[in-house]
């Protein structure tokens, strides 16, 4: 398996790269067979977020993107499986269960050890070597980078918060993968929009990729936007996406993302 299969890295030239680890879809023929046919549907996927951030080409931004669904490894959780979120319920590097808890996999097929340990060396370590490899070639071009994790889940997931989701929800780990007072920065901008409610470092505040590339200190400033698939799409099968919808939140994105971009690197 070459790496050109597991991910695609489109490369631009501004200080920008765009990372959304949970927009594949694809699962292996032989680990399919060991799943149930709801995990087939990988609907806990981070669903047109490729579509919706085309305008980012027009920026220079870099993306990066897996073939890969979050089903067969999380992209965006650490290496040794650790929780993110402590005394929170949550999904796992090989998640075995869905956001509403419907098993992923046939009884007796859940991925040992060792499986695990092959998927992360396979699937995981490519996107990242990637992913600080990219890092590194742009703060070498520019000095400065901003590295925005785009993600998406639905409105309502009664598993990890109460009643609905706020729309924008801006993460810097608490404000330590960014410049301060970023994530603040970026919320304001949401209020003054005015269609959209929003909050920083809230129920979301980075995952894995937020948390271990982000070091400001160092030039690489690191934000995680969770999106409301509300926002842009169907929440439910087919998971269409919304065409108006869409085309009203980006120039909101674009906005925000230029926005972050120029605080970042200015600091």
């Amino acid at each position: 398996m070459n790496e050109s299969s597991i991910f695609t890295l489109e490369r631009g030239g501004a200080p920008l790269l765009i990372s959304i680890p949970h927009r594949g879809t694809s699962i292996p023929c032989a680990l399919a067979d060991e799943m149930t046919p709801i995990a087939k549907l990988t609907e806990d996927c981070d669903w047109h977020l490729e579509r919706l951030y085309a305008f980012a080409r027009e920026l220079g931004a870099s993306i990066l993107t897996p073939q890969y669904a979050r089903y067969v490894v999380d992209l965006n959780r650490p290496p040794d499986d650790a929780n993110l979120y402590p005394g929170r319920d949550t999904t796992g590097l090989c998640p075995v269960d869905t956001f509403d808890k419907a098993p992923l996999y046939k009884p007796g097929h859940e991925p040992s050890r060792e499986q695990i340990d092959a998927r992360r060396a396979m699937y995981w370590q490519p996107y990242h070597d990637a992913l600080a490899s990219e890092l590194d070639a742009l703060r070498a071009s520019h000095g400065r980078v901003l590295l925005w994790e785009a993600h998406s889940i639905r409105s309502v997931v009664p598993r990890f918060f109460d009643g609905r989701l706020t729309d924008f929800n801006f993460g810097t780990a608490d404000g330590a993968s960014a410049a301060p007072g970023l994530a603040e920065y970026l919320a304001g901008i949401v209020e003054r929009d005015g269609r959209f409610s929003t909050v920083a470092n809230g129920r979301f505040k980075g995952g894995y990729i937020t948390r271990r590339y982000g070091e400001p200190e160092k030039g690489v400033h690191a934000v995680q936007l969770e999106l409301t698939q509300i926002s842009y799409m169907e929440e439910s099968s087919p998971f269409a996406y919304d065409e108006a919808k869409a085309t009203a939140i980006q120039p909101l994105l674009r906005e925000l993302l230029i926005s972050a971009m120029t605080y970042a690197t200015a600091a």
